[in-house]
């Protein structure tokens, strides 16, 4: 076990192990009931995220509402909006990390999927999963408050009036980018034994990231960065706008998570170098 020196002292840094890749078909696991209880995991969390969430979003645009008597300065405003889905997801991922990985969100297994971290099966069911649960979190919502669910937009990811499509797309792919990416940073085995001298709970950074997201593309689309949230909505809301732009919520955070699988695997932690041997030259040449 390698001894680093910091400040005058020394600590231990954790022997690392590289987790061998996940097979893309883990028939296996569909005999295995710690993969059915992953999956409840996933749908439970992720009704539970757009219970929340959106129940904030419409009591939000409720109590500001001047025309029903609301206050323009009521409500938690965009920032108790950005809290609630960050402070959610802490709460969530924190719950579930070491049941199902604490996916919550189809973006995320993607780009897990892509580093070879989940199976395609586990991939496939956790994202039917999180819709599933997404769509009965939503339907709470509106069976509870009804009348302020269809006046209040019913928390629904739209594109925002001046803004074009392109710029809706780029705000999801980089807004789902900053998510993933810090995904991959606070779960990565290889820091994690590095700088084990530095304790870092995952969920927290990883709730940051959608906290600061939020504050960042809530004027632009609301904020999907989550194609389960969007769908959840979407189908309980069932209005014409939110469909038209639908594709977005999806298109947008699969490639943000290609991509932020992509540099952390392949540039980051040298993936590339690795697939093709080695960048070092040859002395013999």
């Amino acid at each position: 076990m390698a001894k680093h020196d910091v400040e005058g002292g020394s600590f231990a840094a954790k022997d690392y192990h590289d987790p061998p890749p996940a097979p893309l078909i883990d028939a296996e696991e569909l005999t295995q009931w710690s993969f059915y209880r992953a999956l409840i995991a996933e749908f439970i969390a992720t009704m539970l995220f757009l219970y929340i969430t959106v129940l904030t979003v419409i009591g939000y645009k409720s109590q500001s509402d001047v025309k029903a008597g609301g206050d323009v300065c009521g409500g938690v405003g965009i920032l108790g909006i950005a809290w609630a889905f960050g402070g959610m997801i802490f709460i969530l991922v924190y719950c579930t990390a070491g049941i199902s990985g604490g996916h919550i969100n189809p973006a995320v297994t993607f780009g897990l999927f892509l580093a070879r971290k989940v199976s395609l099966i586990r991939a496939i069911m956790y994202m039917v999963a999180q819709c599933l649960g997404a769509i009965c979190g939503v339907g709470l919502v509106k069976a509870f408050q009804k009348a302020y669910y269809n006046r209040y937009g019913g928390g629904a990811n739209e594109l925002s009036e001046g803004y074009s499509t392109g710029v809706g797309l780029g705000a999801e792919i980089i807004g789902t980018f900053v998510l993933v990416y810090t995904v991959f940073s606070a779960t990565d085995p290889k820091r994690n034994a590095r700088d084990s001298h530095v304790p870092v709970l995952a969920p927290l950074p990883i709730g940051f990231a959608v906290f600061m997201v939020h504050l960042a593309t809530i004027p632009v689309t609301g904020t999907g960065i989550n194609p389960a949230r969007s769908l959840g909505a979407a189908v309980m809301y069932n209005q014409q706008k939110a469909w038209d732009d639908h594709w977005i919520f999806w298109v947008g955070p699969f490639i943000g998570a290609a991509i932020a699988a992509f540099y952390h695997q392949f540039i980051l932690r040298a993936g590339a170098a690795k697939a093709l041997g080695s960048f070092r030259s040859n002395p013999a040449i």
